[in-house]
């Protein structure tokens, strides 16, 4: 009898490391995983491609500056912008997304592709995707009975192009060029600027301290000469199927035109605490 399993287990041994051996081979080109922890770091969506039929659930919270100490519980009595964001996954590809804004009451929707991903064996040594929308400002501006702004004017649009590499298991970089165009940027609206046209380079960088949580930066210099510019710096941590996202952030907007017309305070007290939740719910079972 002991001669018989012995027999089998050698028979089967060759045979399954056969197998795994064929299986590697036959995917030589698999893709990076979690070069960030969720499709959103900070503020700036990411490279983080979501699987086919999925869909990511964010809620975006930024509060007062911290300057109002102890009296204003550093920021928290000062009320928070808060957006909601719905994003599915037509596939491996490509998603569709809607989110919500309470500043200005901003409704947003867009679309992120994902052209290729970086693979363990070199052959694509970054990943590069893109993401566009449309958004409209959806104020009550009745007390402007003879000048208040139609759609049009209401409106306003983003685009960006992700670039990002895993250079090791702790340390991820995305470079994330962007505009935001605005049809009618009147002063009445919650953004600094009042130019159409904005343009920025975003930096987006992430340093894993454990292996479910990490450090985060943020950083957004504004090329529109007369606005500051956005930096954050915060943490990630996963728990429970969630992404928590806690940081501090010189601007309080959330939304992708937002983040670069809507004005900055500077680094130190008017810091902003800002957290965000992240999940991802799969809507399909997997095939066995």
């Amino acid at each position: 009898m002991i001669k018989l399993v012995l027999l089998t287990l050698f028979g089967i041994l060759p045979f399954s490391l056969f197998a795994q051996l064929e299986r590697s081979l036959a995917n030589p080109n698999q893709p990076v995983e979690l070069i960030f922890h969720a499709p959103r770091h900070i503020n700036l969506l990411t490279v983080e491609p979501l699987s086919e039929k999925s869909m990511h659930f964010a809620i975006m919270h930024t509060f007062g500056t911290l300057d109002g100490g102890v009296q204003n519980l550093f920021g928290l009595d000062n009320g928070a912008n808060i957006q909601f964001s719905f994003e599915f996954a037509l596939n491996e590809k490509f998603s569709l997304a809607a989110s919500r804004s309470s500043r200005d009451k901003v409704y947003n929707v867009f679309g992120r592709y994902h052209i290729f991903q970086q693979t363990q064996n070199g052959s694509k040594p970054f990943s590069l995707s893109l993401a566009g929308g449309a958004g409209v400002n959806t104020s009550n501006y009745n007390f402007l009975p003879e000048s208040a702004p139609n759609f049009r004017e209401r409106s306003s649009y983003f685009g960006q192009v992700m670039l990002a590499r895993k250079f090791s298991q702790k340390i991820s970089f995305q470079l994330t060029p962007m505009m935001a165009y605005f049809t009618d940027p009147r002063p009445i609206y919650q953004i600094e600027g009042t130019e159409q046209l904005y343009i920025a380079l975003g930096f987006s960088g992430k340093l894993k301290i454990t292996e479910r949580s990490s450090l985060s930066l943020q950083y957004i210099p504004n090329l529109n000469t007369n606005l500051r510019n956005n930096f954050g710096i915060g943490w990630d941590a996963e728990a429970g199927g969630h992404v928590f996202q806690m940081y501090f952030v010189t601007s309080q907007a959330l939304n992708e035109q937002y983040l670069l017309a809507g004005g900055n305070g500077t680094i130190g007290d008017e810091f902003r605490l800002g957290f965000n939740v992240n999940r991802i719910f799969a809507t399909r079972q997997k095939r066995k």
